[in-house]
């Protein structure tokens, strides 16, 4: 009896192969699966190999082409006790009349002898390899396709054993919990696998604090100057979209400079706006300024406001602008605005507000609308209206901007207004665990000391 293969994508392609070349009176044996196709065994897949053979009695019409003889002692036995029965019985009156029941075998390659077409393989890929020994080129090509494939292999087994560990799990859930954005939680976690030990994986109260320390570590801190200039005034201007309370943090800085000494000695403050569009936004200004005892102008025109600025010049440290709110998404008006505050000279500074309740999206829109003011640093509004401040976080990151005041509350008390440090941020994350003397001491000196945003 001669045994034959046939290798195809699965059994119904094997059999359908095997009854195109052989017919109807095949008796399969069992089936296996290999890998076919590739070359030195890059590039294959997954295939179904199906082993069959043709009764005697019709097997005289069958082309003889990828047969095999069997090579065990145990094949060669059952051979030729199948030929003893065959010779004593008749063919039977009706195919179906047809049996076969053969000793189960485990179906993998050292259950079976070579097969002529593995051997043929095994051959061509010796050649191959033989002569890439002697071609420098196909040599050096060889070598970048193991090395590709091993570095493939590498990745996608660390990756895996990695990804199964559920501290990776737990970390984005508090990252996603507290609004950061996706990329910013995949650079954590590639850290974390680049970085972190198993043990410190198991522990995951030292986990949480390392990442509070990735999180600190990617916050600027804008301290710029604080002194006078010399022989004139410091002109800070404050822009940004409408409803960020852009009004009420400028009277916060003129109160935190001029009436609390928050940073350093006292200095003389004045107060322009440009706001002529909403008449409550230049009466609240007049309002803080009279109890403040601060002056307070409104420059409807650009000469308007270049002359106010000379002005306070003379007798002022640092004058305060506010500005008229404008859309992000209205470039034109931006543009107008731009053009409008060049009056107030090329040595002025800008400042951009963001409201803590905008979501990570909209927050980077809004710095890259606002980028052709070139401001010098954020200006964080509202952060009690949230608990989560992720997504202020994560677009401070993405654009490498340094944050510098920060702003809560509705008065303009001394306690509504702060310099930017990295532990407020921290502390005022959700879910976790703060050990909050690690963080000073991990963050004692978190301002750039020459108040450059990198």
């Amino acid at each position: 009896m001669e045994c034959f293969v046939e290798q195809g994508e699965d059994y119904r392609d094997c059999m359908s192969r095997i009854m195109a070349k052989y017919g109807d009176k095949v008796v399969p044996i069992r089936q296996r699966k290999v890998r076919i196709g590739g070359f030195l065994g890059f590039g294959s897949r997954e295939g179904v190999e199906v082993e069959f053979y043709i009764p005697s009695y019709y097997s005289r019409s069958v082309p003889q082409v990828f047969s095999r003889t069997p090579q065990t002692s145990t094949e060669t036995w059952r051979s030729s006790a199948l030929r003893s029965d065959e010779t004593r019985r008749s063919p039977p009156s009706r195919p179906d009349e047809i049996r076969f029941n053969p000793e189960p075998r485990p179906l993998n390659s050292e259950a079976r002898p070579p097969l002529k077409a593995d051997l043929d393989f095994e051959e061509r890929k010796g050649k191959v390899i033989a002569a890439a020994g002697k071609d420098p080129t196909l040599q050096l090509v060889l070598s970048e396709v193991r090395s590709i494939k091993e570095k493939m292999d590498a990745e996608e087994s660390k990756s895996a054993e990695e990804e199964e560990h559920p501290a990776f799990a737990r970390i984005r859930e508090l990252l996603e919990y507290n609004d950061f954005s996706l990329s910013y939680s995949e650079k954590i976690t590639e850290r974390m696998r680049k970085e972190c030990s198993l043990d410190t994986l198991d522990n995951f109260e030292e986990l949480e604090q390392k990442v509070l320390e990735w999180i600190g570590e990617g916050v600027q801190i804008y301290r710029g100057e604080t002194a006078p200039y010399v022989n004139r005034a410091r002109v800070f201007i404050l822009v940004g979209p409408t409803g960020v309370g852009k009004t009420t943090t400028i009277a916060k800085l003129a109160a935190a400079y001029g009436v609390y000494n928050q940073y350093g000695e006292s200095l003389r403050v004045r107060m322009i706006t440009i706001d002529g569009y909403r008449v409550a936004a230049r009466e609240q200004l007049e309002k803080y300024g009279k109890a403040m005892e601060i002056p307070v102008a409104y420059a409807a025109t650009a000469d308007e406001l270049r002359t106010a600025i000379a002005l306070y010049g003379q007798d002022a440290d640092i004058v305060f602008v506010d500005t008229i709110g404008k859309s992000p998404r209205d470039a034109m008006k931006l543009g107008e605005m731009k053009e409008f505050l060049a009056s107030c000279g090329s040595l002025s500074e800008t400042h951009l507000a963001v409201a803590a309740t905008t979501k990570y999206s909209d927050i980077k829109d809004i710095m890259q609308q606002f980028a052709p003011f070139n401001y010098k640093s954020v200006i964080i509004t509202k952060l009690d209206e949230t608990k989560r401040t992720g997504n202020v976080l994560s677009a401070l990151a993405d654009q490498r901007k340094a944050v510098s005041y920060i702003t809560d509350g509705q008065s303009v008390e001394k306690k509504h207004m702060h310099r930017a440090d990295v532990i407020r941020f921290l502390v005022n994350l959700e879910g976790f665990r703060i050990n909050r003397s690690r963080l000073e001491k991990r963050f004692a000196d978190n301002g750039d000391a020459d108040g450059r945003s990198g």
